[in-house]
Parts: structure tokens; sequence; C-alpha cells
């Protein structure tokens, strides 16, 4: 899903109950600011936090770059 809703990602997902860990890498994050970033993977996940199935999202947004 976050592969499909930011451009060129590459995301790294790890779940533990309804706990998510990600790694995504897009160049769309170049020039954004750390909660902007957030904001792009967020728009994504928010009905499975509304709806409780993700509890915690611990993410790492990175630039082919950063990477």
């Amino acid at each position: 899903m976050i592969e499909s809703a930011v451009p060129d990602s590459q995301a790294q997902v790890q779940i533990e109950g309804n706990h998510v860990h990600l790694r995504v890498v897009s160049p769309a994050f170049a020039g954004q600011s750390p909660v902007k970033k957030q904001q792009m993977v967020y728009a994504v996940l928010n009905d499975m936090i509304a709806s409780g199935e993700i509890h915690a999202v611990h993410m790492q947004t990175l630039t082919p770059e950063q990477a």
C-alpha cells in the first residue's frame, strides 16, 4: 500500500501484533520536512489506525541518498 501511494518508494515493513515498524525510502521525500514525510505515510495508514488494526507506528523515512 505504501509503495503504491508514495512515488517510487521502497518500504520495509515489520509487524509485531498491532505495532508496525516501517522503513520507507523515496525520492519524493527530498526537500520535505520530517513531519511532511510522516504525513505522506500516515495518509496511507489512517484507516487502519482509526479502526484499531494498527495501534502504534514507528517509521524511518529516507531519500535514496540518505539510505
